[in-house]
């Protein structure tokens, strides 16, 4: 059994079900760093995927590390006052994001993983 860590974010069940949604649906840059991400298999960090944090979900969580992976595609370029609110509130629950875009992701997935490997080490 997996122990969930930092119980002490806030968590809004109303985004449950659209998680759920996301984790199903997917988009390939998400799909593709999961598999990499998930079982421990980046330096032995557990990740969840669309993790509710206050009224936000975001992509990656990696609880060790209290730190966030967002890949950021085209949609993000008209959404900036928003990403700065959400960017604001999680930095003032102390967490850490790392933003990847999903460009670098399908496109060099190695590297990317190498960047993360190094950032959380």
């Amino acid at each position: 059994m997996r122990i969930v860590e930092n119980k002490d974010l806030p968590y809004n069940p109303k985004l449950k079900q659209r998680a759920s949604e996301l984790r199903k649906a997917g988009n390939l840059s998400e799909v593709l760093l999961w598999m990499q991400l998930k079982n421990q298999q980046l330096n032995g960090l557990n990740f969840d995927r669309q993790r509710i944090i206050g009224n936000y979900i975001v992509d990656f969580y990696c609880p060790e590390k209290r730190t966030i992976i967002e890949i950021d595609g085209v949609t993000h370029d008209y959404k900036a006052n928003y990403d700065k609110e959400r960017e604001i509130y999680l930095k003032s629950l102390g967490l850490k994001t790392i933003h990847i875009l999903d460009v670098d992701v399908k496109t060099n997935l190695d590297g990317v993983l190498k960047y993360l490997g190094e950032i959380l080490s």
